[in-house]
């Protein structure tokens, strides 16, 4: 028995049920579900249309159904449909007639739209809530190897040395902007379709202002046909999630590069990497790779949506049934990989020496040259062409530059800008990457961490 089997003289096709039902995935919505419906049961009762009797007897049903879930022991029907069908049908099973009391000003409309509202809402909260735990890592590992430096790189080429915390706290600052737009999309979400029904309201004394306050909604809907239509939420949802993906893969694709035997900079702990099933040397950043890998994952999610959501005329469509799967996904997916991210850092050990060794590269010097010819007084474009000529000649003759810049009589003193650890200091400027920076740049960094903490 479907809920609108009064209209239809057959039952509905194998094949259109197959294509239709949704339980299969939307199922993980129950408690959601129910707790919409408890808000909308006590708005019933506030508009006269139930009694305060029937009001707690639907109250405490619903709290059986959510126990039953809870515990794994609610079982599904032939007929139901999805989530919510699941829950009215119980419901009226467990209350007889006034469990048929609970869809009264509703339709599945409304209901679904405050649903996915409520999940949503929750899901991005705790995605923000791991994305700072990850954030928490980086800037605990940069304080563990407080003195550890690297080579910088632009075009994958070495450029300057960077500070390992320096470093870190790059990615920091993308992973708290996913938690700043995270914040904000839940800000937008956090509005009530329940009251807007199949798309124009109704004609009983419900109160929408009242329900969308039980449910912690900043506010009602203002149009019942944007209400029970709007599929914004969940776009920038997971635009959102795909960025944080975007950025997870860059960290990602960093840790395979660092774990390399070419650049050596870090290891992962083995309870981090796999092994191979032939070659009994290999230990592979595995977690690095799938982390990379899911984000094609959370874009194409993002993408099917927004094309699915692009033709759809007013107001609700059952295409818009196609939002919760690629959301569903990319919740588990995301959250998957801040987790196993966050481990994966936590597990690596920083091969100090061999990444100071790389960013001591002479070469790297030659921006030094360049800006003491400045501080002298020397045009920098002219700084820069005489900095460059040098780095040319060591380059062709396969000498030091330390040296070559020895030989030039007009640079005699500049010897210790080749000092280890020389061109790292002076990294200076505000937001730079050397130690004389650093401290502003964590009084920032954890204020901004401190205030996002507060948003959530």
């Amino acid at each position: 028995m479907t809920l609108w089997a009064g209209r239809f003289s057959a039952a509905m096709d194998e094949t259109l049920w197959n294509l239709s039902e949704s339980y299969s995935f939307d199922h993980v919505l129950y408690a959601h579900d129910i707790e919409g419906s408890m808000a909308h049961v006590r708005g019933l009762q506030a508009a006269g249309l139930l009694t305060p009797e029937e009001c707690a007897t639907l109250l405490d049903t619903l709290a059986t159904i959510r126990a039953e879930f809870d515990a794994g022991t609610f079982e599904r029907r032939a007929s139901d449909e999805d989530i919510h069908m699941a829950i009215e049908r119980r419901a009226t099973e467990l209350a007889g007639a006034v469990g048929a009391k609970i869809h009264t000003s509703r339709s599945r409309n409304d209901q679904v739209a405050t649903t996915l509202r409520l999940f949503t809402r929750d899901a991005l909260g705790e995605i923000a809530r791991q994305a700072l735990a990850l954030v928490a890592t980086l800037v605990a590992v940069g304080e563990k190897n407080a003195d550890a430096y690297l080579p910088g790189y632009t075009h994958l080429q070495r450029a300057q040395p960077v500070l390992l915390s320096h470093h870190l706290h790059a990615h920091a600052w993308s992973l708290l902007r996913d938690v700043d737009r995270i914040c904000d999309a839940r800000t937008r979400l956090n509005v009530s379709p329940l009251g807007a029904g199949a798309l124009a309201g109704t004609s009983l004394p419900i109160e929408p202002a009242l329900t969308a306050t039980m449910l912690g909604f900043d506010e009602p809907f203002a149009n019942s046909m944007d209400a029970v239509s709007d599929r914004d939420f969940v776009a920038e949802s997971l635009f959102d999630i795909a960025l944080v993906g975007v950025h997870l893969s860059r960290m990602g694709e960093e840790l395979v590069l660092w774990t390399t035997s070419e650049f050596n900079f870090a290891v992962l702990g083995d309870d981090f990497t796999t092994g191979s099933s032939m070659l009994p040397q290999k230990k592979n950043s595995d977690v690095a790779e799938l982390a990379r890998g899911k984000c094609g994952r959370l874009v194409g999610n993002l993408t099917g949506l927004l094309v699915t959501l692009k033709g759809l005329p007013l107001s609700y469509n059952r295409d818009l049934q196609e939002d919760k799967e690629p959301l569903f996904d990319s919740v588990r997916q995301v959250l998957l990989v801040l987790a196993a991210m966050n481990g994966a850092y936590q597990s690596m050990t920083f091969r100090a020496e061999v990444a100071a060794a790389a960013a001591d590269d002479q070469l790297l010097v030659a921006i030094d040259v360049a800006e003491r010819l400045v501080r002298e007084g020397m045009p920098f474009r002219q700084a820069h062409e005489v900095a460059g000529t040098l780095v040319g000649r060591a380059v062709r003759d396969g000498r030091p530059l330390a040296d070559v810049v020895a030989a030039e009589p007009a640079m005699a003193d500049y010897a210790s800008l080749f000092d280890r650890g020389a061109a790292l200091q002076g990294r200076r400027s505000p937001g730079a990457s050397g130690p004389l920076a650093a401290d502003e740049q964590s009084r920032r960094l954890n204020e901004r961490i401190a205030t996002l903490r507060a948003r959530l």
